[in-house]
């Protein structure tokens, strides 16, 4: 049966399980047909989630021609989870410290005095900062969650997947060798034409 009210971060997760587990490239048509069929994901949340994705460096994308294509390298991936984990994880451990500090100033303040301003504004940072502690927290133990998975997926597709982009890379050698065959153009022309980049090679 269909899980409902998918939240943000599961939509993310199982968007790149379209990735890991076709080992493809993929036009956003092609994602939107998808995600609702194989996923759960309502077509009308596709590209928001895809283009989150993009922004977080878990998804690469690029333009051939009209067409925007995207693909997602597992070792990218890992790379942008432990990076995120690890900027979690010290955000965490600064509000920890930030916390014991105020914590320690407002215990020191009761003693033989009022309440005061300063003390007041102590007590709104503490409660403040104990919020985004608990945010930070859910977050960090968030990533702790999908990490050993995520690690485990990317070491059995790593070599799948380069080998997915190196095959759209020489589908692309192909074309450019058949329209130069074909119509006699230079290639500059093609790649100017087509968007394609001049350094384009194969993913070692």
């Amino acid at each position: 049966s269909k899980k409902k009210g998918l939240s943000f971060e599961e939509k993310r997760v199982r968007m790149m399980e379209i990735f890991f587990e076709t080992k493809d490239v993929f036009q956003l048509k092609d994602i939107e047909k998808i995600a609702p069929k194989e996923k759960g994901i309502t077509s009308m949340s596709v590209k928001e989630i895809l283009q989150s994705l993009v922004d977080d460096g878990m998804v690469d994308t690029d333009r051939i021609g009209t067409s925007n294509y995207f693909w997602a390298f597992p070792s990218k991936a890992l790379h942008a989870r432990k990076r995120k984990l690890e900027e979690l994880e010290s955000q965490f451990a600064e509000s920890s410290q930030k916390k014991e500090v105020l914590q320690k100033s407002i215990e020191k303040s009761k003693i033989g005095r009022e309440d005061t301003a300063e003390r007041a504004a102590l007590i709104e940072e503490l409660a403040a900062l104990r919020q985004k502690k608990e945010q930070l927290k859910a977050e960090v133990d968030k990533y702790r969650e999908c990490d050993p998975d995520v690690i485990e997926e990317m070491r059995k597709t790593n070599k799948i997947a380069m080998e997915a982009a190196n095959r759209w890379t020489d589908n692309i050698f192909s074309i450019k060798s058949w329209a130069k065959r074909k119509f006699g153009f230079e290639e500059s022309r093609i790649d100017k034409s087509f968007g394609i980049p001049e350094d384009l090679d194969y993913v070692d």
